[in-house]
């Protein structure tokens, strides 16, 4: 049986038995956020969760952490490939329930771990624009970004990726031109959370 515990300041821990929570159909109640690089999953993630009092998981730090280095070394080290193995096995292990959950940009390449995210909660698509995420991420490669395939450049990643991201989204949510605390507001409302 498979129990996580959760340990909130000043209390005793709490154990969730996740296997029994999906053997009763007991809804996960998890918001996932997809989106290309600097859409804002992890800044505006970690915002949403402490606003909706929801735990929060950051599934990049997962795999920096698991294995000792960063994205961008991960990557050099692993391969597009292994890296995109890492991250799947990761993500389609996920067990939360009532978390704002961080994908990695590169997640939406696995429709394993799409589906078991989606199994998980509300999926939001986080949407930049072209144009902005060029203006947020000047060097891909220092970002620790996938490049899957033939994929050179920017605009190749974005003609990429946006088909998958719009076909695993629940909800979408336009960021461009708005601040860190807008697109808080923008996907708490989508999700129908009153803030």
């Amino acid at each position: 049986m498979r129990k996580n515990f959760f340990k909130i300041a000043g209390r005793a821990p709490r154990a969730i038995d996740f296997s029994k929570a999906l053997r009763y159909n007991i809804v996960m109640d998890n918001l996932v956020l997809i989106g290309m690089p600097s859409s804002g999953k992890s800044t505006a993630g970690v915002l949403l969760a402490k606003r909706i009092g929801y735990g929060f998981i950051d599934c990049d730090l997962i795999i920096q952490g698991e294995q000792g280095a960063l994205l961008s070394e991960i990557i050099e080290r692993e391969g597009v490939e292994g890296f995109i193995a890492i991250e799947e096995r990761v993500n389609a292990g996920l067990a939360a329930m009532r978390c704002v959950i961080a994908t990695g940009g590169s997640v939406c390449y696995s429709e394993r771990a799409m589906i078991h995210l989606k199994s998980m909660g509300k999926v939001v698509y986080l949407q930049l624009s072209e144009q902005e995420v060029a203006r947020r991420i000047p060097s891909l490669a220092r970002r620790g970004v996938v490049m899957r395939g033939e994929v050179g450049t920017l605009h190749e990643l974005y003609e990429q990726r946006v088909p998958l991201y719009e076909r695993y989204a629940d909800v979408t949510v336009c960021c461009d031109g708005q601040t860190i605390d807008e697109t808080v507001a923008a996907i708490a409302a989508a999700a129908g959370f009153e803030c």
